[in-house]
């Protein structure tokens, strides 16, 4: 039996168009109604889905028919038409963008498309791209358009009469500072870190009730489907695991495949915390210690006790930023650099651009699990992988996972979901 819900997905030509903008601020918009939003987020994401969840007072968990897989997919939004009132899903990149895209998992699940058009320096040719968007794969569910960083009501007017009359006009939302999200080389800046967050969410939520999205959607059915309950891998396993303002790049969904497996999740702060909870293994996900260099090489008592838990041969898994702390040490993108944990021998340094970006695999000893990677550093070091990654869109290899004892490291963010058997064997003490 299906669930059905109001359902929107919204996209836009490319990266960069004020999506999580206009999504956070939509989600607040219903939120302050009295409805329950639940919103998504497509492809690999941390920091969108903070800025989400904190609009929508709702976990976000990520929809992508790779590396979640459509029977997840499927699942979760599922369980969100049950209780919801109006489901949200961000779109990634470009509408067309990746392999699957946005408009993949639009036309899989029946989810109407509304285009968000960055109309800033643009008159009439603001038709021409949101025809494009509407017709340029038949039969892709599309709800209408919505011009964004728009002038005034006179540029307003300019981009409404370029549209064909087959497509809905949502309406337009002005140049604003009062609710930019600022950014930095990762994206968007985390959710604890906005001051005043709060303010432009309610700002914004204020300029969508101008519009045509103050309204809700149609209802979506979305068909039954549950997701397969795990064996008991990991009862009693006590994982400690990073999370601050410099490790806080967690996937809601992570989170629950280690419960799901049995295991005791216990949280710490590598910036605060002085000593590690009571744990049997460790995970320090990914995040930003480059912007906190002299925090984490001064905290010597926290410091100590990670080096004498490997030193224990108990398992430790760190992606990304976990693993730029491990190393020797980290230089930021301005130079200066720190010491680091010195479990893994090497070093490594913030560039000026993207280092790498995209899907991969990689096959483990423990199995083969799928996830993504997003880093602007470089890394130098004699040690021999393990493993390497494969990239999704052509197979040619991708990131080195390396391996110090029960240490694993890599700059691969990891989807647990994809293998909890495999990842149960991670952080299986013993």
């Amino acid at each position: 039996m299906s669930a059905t819900c109001p359902a929107l997905l919204l996209s836009a030509p490319a990266s960069g168009q004020g999506k999580t903008t206009v999504t956070a601020g939509l989600a607040r918009y219903h939120r302050n109604q009295g409805r329950t939003v639940r919103a998504f987020k497509t492809g690999p994401d941390f920091l969108d889905p903070m800025i989400l969840e904190r609009a929508s007072g709702q976990p976000v968990y990520q929809l992508d028919l790779w590396m979640v897989g459509e029977r997840d997919c499927k699942a979760l939004l599922y369980q969100a038409a049950r209780t919801a009132d109006l489901i949200l899903i961000e779109g990634v990149m470009g509408l067309f963008d990746g392999t699957p895209s946005s408009a993949d998992l639009a036309g899989l699940f029946g989810v109407p498309v509304l285009a968000l058009i960055n109309a800033h320096a643009m008159a009439q040719t603001f038709g021409a791209v949101a025809h494009g968007l509407a017709h340029y794969r038949p039969g892709l569910p599309f709800a209408g358009v919505l011009a964004n960083r728009v002038a005034g009501p006179g540029h307003a007017e300019l981009l409404a009469e370029s549209l064909p009359p087959d497509l809905r006009y949502f309406g337009w939302l002005p140049r604003d500072g009062a609710i930019a999200l600022p950014d930095r080389h990762l994206g968007l800046v985390q959710a604890q870190e906005i001051a005043d967050l709060e303010t432009r969410l309610d700002a914004a939520a204020a300029l969508i009730a101008t519009t045509g999205l103050a309204e809700l959607p149609p209802s979506v059915a979305f068909p039954a489907a549950s997701l397969e309950p795990l064996p008991p891998l990991l009862q009693d396993v006590r994982i400690g695991i990073a999370r601050d303002a410099a490790f806080a790049f967690l996937y809601p969904a992570n989170l629950d495949t280690l419960r799901a497996l049995g295991a005791e999740l216990h949280f710490f702060s590598p910036l605060a915390d002085t000593a590690l909870p009571d744990a049997d293994s460790l995970y320090l996900p990914g995040g930003y210690p480059e912007l906190y260099l002299n925090a984490l090489a001064g905290n010597a008592p926290l410091n100590a006790a990670l080096r004498q838990h490997h030193a224990a041969g108990k398992p430790i898994y760190a992606e990304c930023g976990g693993l730029l702390y491990l190393l020797e040490s980290l230089a930021d993108k301005e130079g200066y650099r720190a010491p680091m944990l010195g479990l893994l021998p090497g070093h490594a340094a913030l560039q000026s651009k993207l280092v790498s970006l995209g899907m991969q695999g990689v096959e483990l000893p423990e199995g083969t699990l799928r996830g993504h990677t997003f880093h602007h550093s470089r890394l130098d070091t004699p040690l021999s992988p393990l493993a390497h990654g494969r990239r999704q869109r052509d197979g040619q290899p991708g990131e080195a996972v390396y391996r110090v004892g029960r240490l694993t490291a890599s700059y691969l963010h990891l989807y647990f979901a994809s293998n909890p058997e495999a990842t149960a064997r991670l952080f299986l003490p013993g």
